[in-house]
């Protein structure tokens, strides 16, 4: 199996926990495949996720830990690695989620495609993958 990189938007990560298809994803193709994760993503699927669960009357706390869990899959990217590109990836999202820079800004960095179910980062001149489609670009 050759290399794939791809940077995880925090939706991602959340349907990992939540759902079965995207964790066996994950886990099928970690040996030979980088997944990126910036550490914003991650803080911000903890906050999500924990509000998420607790809505639908499930255990925060146990979601949060097979979050944890899955971490161990992904690679963390902190603003060292993709901050130089912050400018840019803003300019490309415009008003549509500001918020969601660093995912851009990180895949501008390390040149990989982003996993996402966000419609925003389209248009943004970088490739991006659903859930639904994502195989196609990890075979």
């Amino acid at each position: 199996m050759q290399n794939r990189a791809l940077v995880l938007d925090a939706n991602i990560l959340i349907r990992a926990v939540l759902g079965v298809r995207t964790r066996q994803i994950l886990e099928h193709y970690a040996a030979g495949a980088s997944f990126f994760v910036p550490e914003v993503a991650l803080s911000e699927a903890q906050e999500h996720l924990a509000t998420l669960v607790a809505r639908r009357g499930g255990e925060p706390a146990k979601a949060l830990r097979l979050l944890a869990a899955l971490v161990g899959l992904v690679e963390m990217v902190g603003p060292d690695i993709y901050g130089h590109h912050e400018t840019e990836a803003r300019k490309r999202l415009g008003t549509r989620d500001p918020d969601d820079w660093p995912i851009l800004a990180s895949a501008l960095a390390l040149g990989c495609p982003i996993w996402t179910e966000d419609t925003d980062f389209f248009g943004c001149g970088v490739a991006t993958w659903t859930s639904k489609n994502v195989e196609i670009f990890l075979d």
